[in-house]
């Protein structure tokens, strides 16, 4: 927008003349004050103000003003990342979210193995972990697990002297099954399930399933603060950081749906009698 002036205004010497006509400073100059009168004035441009000075030679001394004119001239560069640059930073944090989203659906689908149904499955033993030489391991690590039939499961130790230690953590687990110790392997009973039971497990796989998609979510806010660190470096506008969150968003969607989907098998499996 365009800034007006006052009209010019007089420029004033610095000395003036006294009663034994003399010069000495004051705001007046009966000897120059007309020279220098209109020494001094503005002029307007589009962004700079220049100012004009003059000199003038009074008797035995010189008299100047001087002002230098300054114009400053700020250059702005502004760069914008190219398409290689915006596909690079996209496809690295989308990699990153995607491998965490790929152990989060793989966590879910562990979870779901672990919760018991009407048939018996080696994976149902799959979370029990039994202290072996002072460290926990997982118990499908020391021993084979197999299903004789579809109501049993028999679980033979690689070393015999770690049946009392599996036996232990076997009871000690929340599977509500008895284990039979024979000396040479371990024998589980699957007890048939009830329909209330069927219905308290189905709540079980569903709030699994819940927090699957909560750790999802948070993979994804994960995701769109690395975007958001990479706008305030200045390496991608705020525009392109719109759109890169909401392609994030669809790449949540679709693990989303993965989950929705392993959960409706689980719940069908455990409904089932």
């Amino acid at each position: 927008m365009a800034m007006s002036f006052a009209a010019p205004t007089p420029a004033r010497t610095v000395c003036c003349q006294t009663n034994n006509n003399t010069y000495s400073r004051g705001p007046n100059c009966v000897k120059c004050n007309s020279a220098f009168r209109n020494a001094v004035s503005r002029n307007l441009a589009a962004n700079h103000v220049t100012l004009r000075t003059g000199v003038r030679r009074i008797a035995w001394k010189t008299l100047a003003v001087k002002q230098a004119s300054e114009r400053r001239q700020v250059t702005l560069t502004i760069r914008c990342a190219t398409i290689e640059e915006i596909q690079a930073e996209k496809a690295a944090v989308e990699n990153y979210v995607k491998q965490r989203m790929d152990k989060t659906i793989e966590s879910v689908k562990s979870k779901f193995n672990s919760v018991r149904t009407g048939r018996a499955a080696p994976s149902m033993l799959d979370r029990v972990e039994v202290e072996y030489y002072g460290a926990p391991v997982s118990l499908k690590s020391i021993a084979q697990i197999s299903t004789p039939d579809s109501s049993s499961l028999l679980v033979q130790p690689y070393d015999k002297s770690s049946l009392k230690t599996i036996e232990k953590a076997l009871v000690a687990s929340d599977l509500g099954m008895t284990p039979n110790n024979d000396g040479e392997v371990i024998r589980l009973s699957v007890p048939p399930l009830t329909s209330d039971r069927r219905k308290e497990l189905s709540k079980v796989v569903a709030k699994q399933a819940e927090e699957g998609k909560v750790a999802l979510r948070n993979i994804r806010r994960d995701g769109i603060k690395a975007y958001q660190k990479l706008e305030k470096d200045k390496k991608l506008s705020e525009d392109i950081v719109r759109d890169l969150t909401n392609d994030l968003q669809k790449v949540t969607d679709e693990y989303i749906k993965k989950i929705d989907s392993i959960f409706k098998e689980k719940e069908k499996e455990v409904l089932t009698v």
